[in-house]
């Protein structure tokens, strides 16, 4: 026989239920999706004709998806160069999100973006790398160092001081995304000032030493045809490009 309760337990007792009811609704329909879908910040008018001109090859789309940028988070985009990646990112953080567009030199092109198509949750920030963080962006939500990793290992920087850097700047579930192109296997940094290139090997092992758990690899720049020889601007086909997902924590 199921047990009786009086009329002010099972009011209790309801809202309990239905408490943990509306509870267990809110923590299920967090939406997963960007507000913006990528295909239109890929779209915006904001982005220039020369970012356009390089979509074909560097495929923003995919690399959206892979890199899980979302509305409100603070990113950091190392060696941001004239802004095509940050751009990207901005455009898809929208206003309650930041991204810190990072160059240790002050960048024509990118400041040229940023006059003509003002936008407050895009800046640009001079540090050297081996302090590229600024003191601002501390509890970030990804940082990308798109095909310039193989530039910073060509330089007198002290790598290993940068990833742990680079690794505190982040909050705890924080993401780094590296896309560089391929050098040969085994051949370190030794390939990364003459051919523009680093060995995924080696950039997978200094940024496992900093603390980051490699969470994800994609293909959608690889090409097996590239005999990873010559520099990327010297081929006539695209050069073969690695894609990682590093986690914090």
């Amino acid at each position: 026989m199921p047990p009786s309760f009086s009329a002010p337990a099972l009011r209790a007792t309801g809202g309990i239920f239905y408490g943990l009811f509306f509870f267990l609704t809110a923590c299920t329909v967090t939406p997963l999706t960007p507000a913006i879908p990528y295909e239109t910040v890929v779209a915006s008018p904001a982005r220039t004709e020369r970012d356009r001109s390089e979509d074909a090859g560097r495929k923003p789309v995919a690399f959206l998806e892979f890199s899980g940028v979302r509305p409100g988070m603070r990113v950091l985009d190392i060696w941001s160069g004239a802004g095509y990646t940050s751009e990207l990112l901005a455009l898809e953080v929208g206003p309650t999100g930041h991204v810190w567009a990072q160059n240790d030199k002050p960048s024509k092109r990118l400041e040229e973006r940023l006059s003509e198509h003002p936008q407050a949750n895009l800046e640009q920030v001079i540090a050297s790398y081996d302090n590229p963080v600024p003191a601002q962006a501390s509890g970030l939500d990804l940082i990308t160092i798109v095909m310039s990793y193989h530039d910073i290992a060509a330089l007198p920087v002290d790598r290993a001081r940068m990833d742990a850097q680079l690794y505190a700047a982040l909050k705890s579930g924080g993401h780094l995304v590296l896309i560089d192109h391929s050098a040969r296997a085994g051949s370190g940094t030794s390939d990364s000032a003459n051919l523009h290139r680093i060995d995924e090997a080696l950039v997978k092992d200094e940024l496992a030493r900093a603390g980051f758990r490699l969470e994800a690899q994609s293909d959608f720049l690889r090409n097996p045809d590239d005999p990873r020889g010559q520099a990327f601007f010297d081929m006539q086909i695209p050069s073969d490009k690695f894609a990682l997902r590093f986690v914090k924590g």
